[in-house]
């Protein structure tokens, strides 16, 4: 009599999600880049009364971060085409931690801005990198979220930073020692990041089958021959919506910018507020950043997955940011009640901070060989607002005396912004041997 062995079935495995793991790491690591950023502006009561420093060296070494910022953005975005996020990442962790520590040995204001100056040049790929890796590994219908993880690390690293450098200045009685330890806690997340980031997903262990085969499904793109090795000529995407992401971008960064350097002015100022109360609601005002960061990154994904192209989702959604953000900031230039004005910021920030899904676009819209170029470049129209808006607004107080023309001036920013977003050609255009096929 024979007697057959049936084996059960071994049942499918599910695929690995180790791509968020890497958008974790990134909304983690652009947390700490914005709390090494505004580290400076923390310290600065206690700098300038060791320094003797005058208002106008103030405002040269707070600026001076966004010089070389600004114009290292285009090589940096060719350097993580060139040599792929994980290598550029890892350098510049290590670079910003350096020159961030080093801040804590300055001997005087000159000091300081050359400090500043090799800080901003090292925190130049960072955001950029976001955009890279979302080409690699991201389907088409996660980049919504994949952009808004990472970018939500900003106003957190804001809202957060700003409390815990406080404290360290407090408990260490020394911005010195406090800039030392941030730089060093920088540098060693360097090896952190060449420990978990890879450039593709086929290069990480712990990456399946499962999930590589999903994510290359999710990346076909009509139009585009998966045959076709030739690099891209050009940008890769057209002038026009390359110029309409850089005024979207640049006008969106005015209004971000501008809040986050004249905010706590405005509050104290305008609304009357103490020290203890700005520190509230400036936490207050982006944690709901963050949180609407967040949510403009998972619906706008919802909706692709349901079948709405880019170009309607997104436009509809930034559209609404925009013009949200418009009234709003035209209405709070006419409030007197400081209650009233913290939760109509609120509302702004929540609105305003869709405009992360900006980091959604190069990744979108361009070739995987010009991801990090389209992204650099955007980012430097974004860092050219950081440079001008604190200068422009000062311009302002000075020549009216009040912050309403300020705010109606973030308005009027807020409109701009959302008709450079209209005017962007969000359907990809078809490349054969590296060249698009059509301008538009």
């Amino acid at each position: 009599m024979t007697h057959s062995i049936i084996s059960p079935s071994t049942p499918p495995q599910k695929p690995t999600h180790f791509r968020w793991v890497i958008f974790t790491t990134m909304f983690f690591l652009l947390a700490v880049n914005l709390m090494d950023r505004i580290t400076l502006s923390i310290g600065m009561p206690y700098i300038k009364e060791e320094f003797s420093l005058s208002p106008t060296m103030q405002g040269l070494i707070l600026s001076s971060f966004f010089w070389t910022y600004a114009l290292l953005q285009v090589p940096g975005g060719w350097m993580l085409d060139r040599f792929g996020p994980r290598k550029v990442i890892t350098g510049a962790l290590i670079g910003w931690g350096f020159f961030q520590a080093v801040i804590g040995l300055a001997t005087g204001g000159i000091s300081l801005i050359i400090a500043r100056l090799g800080l901003g040049a090292m925190e130049t790929p960072v955001s950029p990198s976001g955009a890279k890796l979302s080409s690699t590994w991201l389907t088409q219908s996660e980049r919504g979220r994949g952009a808004v993880i990472m970018d939500a690390g900003s106003p957190l690293g804001v809202a957060v930073g700003g409390i815990v450098v406080a404290h360290l200045i407090v408990l260490f009685d020394s911005w010195r020692i406090t800039f030392v330890i941030v730089g060093l806690f920088t540098m060693l997340l360097g090896a952190v990041a060449w420990r978990i980031l890879r450039d593709r997903p086929s290069q990480h262990a712990k990456v399946d089958k499962e999930e590589l085969a999903y994510i290359t499904a999710g990346n076909l793109v009509a139009g585009d021959d998966p045959n076709d090795t030739t690099p891209t000529k050009g940008l890769g995407i057209s002038w026009f919506t390359m110029i309409a992401i850089m005024v979207g971008r640049a006008s969106w960064g005015m209004v971000y910018w501008g809040l986050l350097t004249w905010g706590p002015s405005y509050l104290a100022q305008a609304q009357g507020l103490n020290l203890a109360s700005i520190g509230n609601s400036t936490f207050l005002i982006f944690i709901l950043g963050a949180l609407g960061c967040l949510f403009s990154g998972f619906f706008v994904d919802y909706l692709v997955k349901r079948g709405v192209s880019h170009n309607v989702a997104l436009k509809s959604l930034l559209s609404l940011s925009g013009i949200v953000g418009l009234g709003v900031l035209f209405a709070l230039s006419t409030i007197k009640d400081p209650v009233l004005a913290v939760g109509l910021l609120s509302v702004a920030a929540f609105f305003m901070m869709f405009g992360s899904l900006y980091w959604s676009f190069p990744a979108i819209l361009a070739p995987k060989d010009r991801v990090g170029l389209i992204g650099g470049i955007m980012n430097m129209a974004n860092s050219c607002a950081g440079i001008l808006v604190p200068i422009l607004v000062g311009v302002i107080l000075q020549a009216t005396g009040s912050y309403e023309s300020v705010l109606v001036y973030f308005a009027i920013c807020a409109g701009c912004y959302t008709l450079g977003t209209l005017c962007i050609n969000f359907n990809r255009l078809p490349t054969k041997k590296g060249q698009l096929l059509y301008q538009k």
